[in-house]
Parts: C-alpha cells; structure tokens; sequence
C-alpha cells in the first residue's frame, strides 16, 4: 500500500461497478471491519450478494476513487429508492406519510460510502459524496449510520443532513441513525 498521491475519481453505472467489485469490495471489508461494525467475511459475502443485486438496477450509480498507482482508495454507491421500497419501514418510530412518499426518483440512497485508513481524513469522503450526487434528479438523500462511527456521523452532518429517526436496516443489526439531506 502506497501512501496517497493524486487521487482519481471514477463514476460507474451498475455494470460497471459490478466490475470493479473486487476493488469496492476490498473497500468495503477493510472499512467495515473495524469498530463500531466489526463486519466479519460472512458478513460482508452477505453484502456483496445484495450488491451484485444492486448493480442490476438501471438507475445504480458508484463512484470509485483510486491513487495515481490505482490502488483503491475509497468507493460510495446507491440509487433512487423505488415507490414500494420498505426503508421506511425500518424506522422504530413512524414518519409523516407525505415524508414516506416514494415516486421512484424523489429520494436517493446512499447505500454505502467509505474510504480505507490511509487515506481518510484528505477529503476524499466528501469528494466521493459530491461526485455521487452530481446530477441526480431527486430532491433528497437518506442514509444509515452507526450512531458509535463517529467520524461519518460528523461528516454527514457536515454536509447538511439531519436525523430524522432510528432504524434496524437488517434482522440483528445495532440500531442505527438515518439521515436525510434536502436536496431543493
């Protein structure tokens, strides 16, 4: 691993990114290994078996980001949430149902953003953030985050997002917050 240089920005449609999975993956495993989400191989197998699902959506869209050398160096992808998505239903508390409305392209996803040690704290995040929403239609971006990851949950807010509730994204997961950014 090579300490950073420049840093290289790559935006991908699902095909793509099912490309480069070996290299969003490794992202991935390295990020979310450590506290607070201790991911283990099953764990994140399990998550790129949703990924790969993902990627097969029309409207999926990822961004990678690499050194000059091309060793990946960080990754973010998600896609507009669908009219029957069940996001909302995860909340431990119920929204106002004008705030659940789903059209199909009102409310983007950010499903996974993350950048491995060495190169965190240069603003990549943030590059990666603003590269992933540039251009997208919808008025607004929801998230998860673990409440105990500090340093995202800092970030998020950074870049403008609120809490608006609690939820268990998956069976046996910590409770964690989702946040929305306003896009209008």
């Amino acid at each position: 691993m090579t300490t950073p240089g420049a840093i290289t920005v790559e935006r991908m449609d699902g095909r793509a990114a099912a490309r480069a999975e070996g290299a969003i993956r490794l992202i991935y495993a390295e990020a979310f290994a450590e506290p607070p989400y201790y991911e283990t191989a099953e764990d994140v197998d399990a998550t790129f078996r949703r990924f790969r699902s993902q990627t097969r959506k029309d409207t999926f869209r990822a961004i990678l980001a690499r050194t000059e050398d091309g060793e990946p160096a960080g990754m973010a992808y998600g896609y507009p949430l669908g009219r029957d998505t069940r996001w909302w239903d995860q909340l431990t508390e119920p929204v106002p149902d004008d705030m659940r409305r789903e059209t199909g392209n009102r409310t983007f996803g950010l499903m996974e953003l993350a950048v491995r040690g060495p190169w965190r704290g240069r603003g990549i995040a943030h590059r990666l953030h603003r590269a992933l929403l540039d251009g997208i239609e919808a008025e607004r971006v929801i998230l998860n985050v673990h409440p105990d990851a500090k340093a995202a949950s800092a970030a998020y807010r950074a870049w403008g997002y609120r809490k608006i509730g609690e939820a268990r994204p998956w069976q046996g997961a910590d409770l964690h917050d989702v946040l929305l950014l306003d896009l209008r």
